[in-house]
């Protein structure tokens, strides 16, 4: 019998929804279910096997063929640089600093956050991606914040605001009367609403005096957890990890973001006291954080969320995110092996322990890992289909963790549900004005390449380069090659 199309509205409307016939990956350590329906009343999951009997009202979508997931958490995206998409696609992080931090961040308005966040957040569902951490640091008044919040509830999806001003000192803003009353006008006690959570962003510099002991104190009286930059080469590192321990607030409520150059000793510290690090394999493979660290998180079993860090560089695509962990870490393993002369005879990490990550390790980073990240009856109705019968790399599908992350893309992601709600369906979003959004942004992209000036501008796409000299080669295989290459010289 030929389903009716589906109208996203009658879900909205409380009407129940099932999703039949899918390959479902639960989020609950490797289990695979296949040809399995998932039932979903309302924002829960009410039933999950095969062949439910559901209500006579329930709107269906057809699962066969494809693999029905946890929505994926993004526990890290500078959502406010999405506005400038892809400008550092050659920088380094001593460039990004610049621009944001020395030169060209003070000149974002209200409305330019707003743009940034409304259009990150509508990637962010497009690609699958449920809950993000929106991690805020260009909050330079609370109007700001009121724009970042607005966009993000704008749309269907689920976010939680980590607010940070990168021109301004933690123990500063964090005491601000209109920062206080910022928290408690978007949730009471500071934990935001279901939908709209709240954290606060700062990093730990390691000046002797530790000023941010205040920036911890305020989290603590607002209930907020906090996430910050550490191990970070050249900018946050072990120093900060030992203010933080002595201090007391190594706890459960921290992400350590990046955590790539620590020593052992900061390591332990994490895992003892519960920590999760947020792993950004494009960055840190890219930028120069250090090496992605999760050959040591493993090591250490500090627990791992994975986040996609910024598009004024990388992709907003958590698949990429997968993908990149899992090829940095088996490199490096392999590497290793190759020094001492050995061969690396199994892969340690698995595509389904990334998949993970991305899933409930993104749920215990933000402090849902009891209602979000796993399929399962009782939790809250935030899964994503992929599904794409025409493409031709969407089957067979004989390895499912394998599939979502070195097969599937953001173009396979057939439907979206966030709280029970359709975000994205049959490969469209809904309920989005794309148009408007990148109206909205292409008015930011005007503003501050006509403050930055042409020039800037331009150095900024492309970055000056020092010369450098290749190695001579002794080597000449033939005349051509004699009288072609660049080094040599007539005899």
């Amino acid at each position: 019998m030929t389903m009716p199309p589906l109208d996203p509205a009658d879900v909205d409307g409380g009407r129940p929804l099932v999703i039949r016939r899918a390959t479902v990956i639960t989020g609950d350590g490797p289990q695979v279910l296949p040809g399995t329906d998932v039932l979903i009343t309302g924002d829960r999951i009410a039933a999950v096997g095969p062949q439910l009997e559901v209500p006579d009202a329930a709107a269906e979508i057809d699962g066969a063929g494809g693999i029905l997931m946890p929505g994926m958490i993004d526990s890290h995206r500078h959502m406010w640089q999405t506005n400038l998409r892809g400008l550092g696609a050659d920088w380094t992080l001593s460039e990004y600093f610049v621009f944001y931090y020395l030169t060209w961040g003070k000149h974002f308005r209200p409305q330019d956050i707003h743009a940034g966040n409304l259009l990150a957040a509508v990637e962010s569902i497009d690609a699958g991606v449920t809950t993000t951490v929106d991690w805020s640091h260009g909050l330079q008044t609370v109007e700001h914040g009121e724009a970042a919040a607005d966009a993000l509830a704008s749309t269907r999806g689920r976010f939680v605001l980590a607010y940070g001003n990168l021109l301004g000192g933690p123990w500063e803003w964090s005491a601000a009367p209109d920062f206080r009353d910022f928290i408690r006008r978007h949730g009471a006690g500071g934990t935001g609403t279901d939908l709209l959570g709240l954290q606060m962003a700062f990093d730990v510099t390691g000046d002797p005096a530790f000023p941010e002991r205040a920036a911890f104190e305020a989290a603590r009286e607002l209930g907020l957890h906090v996430t910050t930059h550490a191990g970070v080469w050249g900018a946050t590192s072990d120093v900060g990890i030992q203010q933080m321990w002595d201090g007391g607030f190594m706890d459960e409520t921290v992400t350590y973001v990046h955590s790539s150059t620590l020593s052992e000793d900061s390591y332990q510290m994490i895992a003892a006291t519960g920590g999760t690090a947020s792993v950004s394999a494009e960055s840190e493979s890219s930028a120069g954080q250090g090496y992605p660290p999760t050959w040591r998180l493993r090591r250490h079993a500090i627990p791992v969320a994975l986040s996609q860090d910024t598009s004024v560089w990388w992709s907003g695509d958590m698949f990429n995110a997968m993908r990149a962990t899992l090829n940095a870490d088996r490199a490096r393993c392999h590497l290793e092996a190759h020094e001492r002369g050995d061969t690396v005879a199994h892969n340690e990490l698995r595509a389904s322990d990334v998949v993970q990550w991305a899933t409930t390790g993104g749920a215990r980073a933000i402090g849902r890992e009891h209602d979000l990240g796993v399929i399962a009856p009782g939790r809250k109705a935030d899964v994503v289909l992929i599904k794409n019968d025409a493409s031709p790399a969407m089957g067979p599908v004989l390895h499912p963790h394998g599939h979502v992350v070195f097969q599937a893309g953001r173009g396979d992601v057939h439907t979206v549900v966030i709280d029970g709600r359709i975000a994205k369906h049959e490969g469209k979003l809904v309920g989005v004005d794309l148009a408007a959004v990148h109206a909205a942004v292409a008015d930011t992209i005007e503003f501050i390449r006509g403050t930055m000036g042409e020039e800037a501008w331009q150095q900024s796409l492309t970055p000056p380069l020092p010369e450098s000299e290749r190695i001579p080669n002794p080597y000449t295989y033939s005349e051509v090659d004699a009288r072609t290459r660049p080094d040599s010289s007539p005899e």
